[in-house]
């Protein structure tokens, strides 16, 4: 694989310099021109390498290579936004130090990318695969799944596969996905406006709130003030691994709760766990619960919140502690846990990969984060974020480093092997 690395860190430069995440739909383009584009540019890029390739409306896009029974890698093209506090311009494609910085680099354009010159080597080489090996690669992971939806419709969806955009060594489960927002009536509140946060999947990084009427105290909790508006910087992360994060939203809404009961409730109930939701926990891990946009109107606080529950609950065990809060609520985004045989021949094969190319004996791991491998029968996440490596995905100055696109396309291309041999 060292022959292509040149090409694969242009072929992903090229990528991050398109600002994917999803806009207004425009006619044929149903999550925006950045998504579209991107698609556009994958396939491509696929097309000159001699692959056939379907886009499929610009919803998503595919790469086809061998017969037979089918096989999935599932990746995806678009992006959160890029947010703010970035050092390196976040669709610039910068490369320093050893680092490609970027928006997508390791959140999934990187092993999109990685994954398709994996294809390229294996057809150079003059593999014949016994499976028909489909690179779906979909332009709506980050906000909603229309696009595996739609490419449902289109197409079929294989039963067996992996999703290059979770953790090593392997997945074999992923918590469930609950998003909701929460209506809470506030009339005459202590400030004006209150606002925070860009997605439900990232942690709030800023929030501000301005006619503050006391601005007493601001200082105990890291808030920064000018006049009657307080700001809180915080540090955004994965709403499924908010502690990775610092929430500006907890800050804000903290300071707010000493001087206010009907906040302090508000408060209570979603960051210091009222309800008592965070205590359910499994062998996949315990609840998390990210209260990550905010916005008031019209004498109603709106804060959207993002629950990754434990893979053997369901989504009617989480609604039943939203309802007994009397809270006003409204489901927003909803995906049903993933959970596999530990001991199934993919998960053992794909540890098995991790293993004789790192060197390193792992055990197959749960996560709080969503991927595309719950999309099939038997699906499991299968990377790109090492264990031993620090997290940059939905943060400032997300980068993938050279030496780790080696090393990727190196497990990946030994992973479609072994799996469609």
């Amino acid at each position: 694989m060292k022959k292509y690395s040149d090409q694969m860190v242009n072929a992903i430069r090229t990528l991050v310099r398109i600002d994917s995440a999803q806009t207004a739909p425009e006619a044929g383009m149903p999550f925006g021109k950045g998504a579209a584009d991107a698609l556009a540019a994958f396939l491509s890029i696929a097309e000159k390498m001699g692959f056939e390739t379907h886009n499929y409306d610009n919803y998503a896009g595919e790469v086809i290579f061998g017969e037979g029974e089918e096989f999935a890698v599932l990746a995806h093209l678009d992006v959160v936004p890029a947010g703010e506090g970035w050092t390196h311009d976040p669709f610039g494609g910068e490369l320093e130090d050893g680092k490609l910085y970027g928006r997508g680099t390791m959140d999934d354009k990187g092993p999109a990318v990685i994954c398709l010159y994996c294809l390229k080597a294996l057809k150079d080489e003059g593999f014949c695969p016994r499976k028909k090996i489909k690179l779906i690669v979909g332009c709506n992971e980050e906000s909603g799944w229309a696009c595996i939806e739609h490419y449902k419709k289109c197409a079929h969806m294989p039963e067996t596969g992996f999703s290059p955009d979770a953790d090593f060594p392997v997945i074999y489960a992923e918590k469930g996905i609950l998003q909701f927002a929460a209506h809470f009536p506030l009339p005459d509140p202590p400030f004006v406006s209150l606002s925070g946060g860009e997605r439900a999947n990232m942690v709030c990084a800023r929030a501000a709130a301005e006619g503050v009427k006391d601005v007493q105290g601001f200082e105990k909790y890291g808030l920064t003030r000018d006049g009657d508006t307080l700001r809180a910087e915080g540090v955004s992360a994965h709403a499924s691994t908010p502690e990775q994060g610092k929430n500006a939203l907890g800050a804000l809404l903290a300071f707010f709760a000493e001087k206010d009961e009907r906040v302090a409730r508000i408060y209570s109930l979603l960051f210091e766990d009222a309800l008592g939701i965070k205590r359910l926990a499994d062998e996949t891990g315990g609840l998390t619960m990210s209260p990550d946009v905010a916005a008031y109107a019209d004498g109603i606080l709106t804060v959207t919140a993002d629950i990754r529950y434990p893979a053997t609950f369901k989504a009617e065990d989480i609604t039943a502690y939203l309802d007994r809060s009397g809270v006003s609520y409204e489901l927003l985004h909803c995906q049903a846990p993933l959970f596999n045989d530990r001991e199934s021949p993919l998960v053992r094969t794909l540890l098995g990969v991790y293993e004789q190319v790192t060197g390193k004996r792992a055990e197959p791991v749960a996560i709080g984060g969503g991927t595309y491998a719950r999309a099939l029968k038997n699906g499991a996440g299968f990377g790109p974020q090492f264990p031993d490596e620090t997290s940059t995905i939905h943060q400032a100055d997300e980068y993938i480093s050279v030496e780790n696109i080696g090393k990727l396309a190196e497990i990946y291309r030994l992973a479609i092997r072994k799996l469609t041999e």
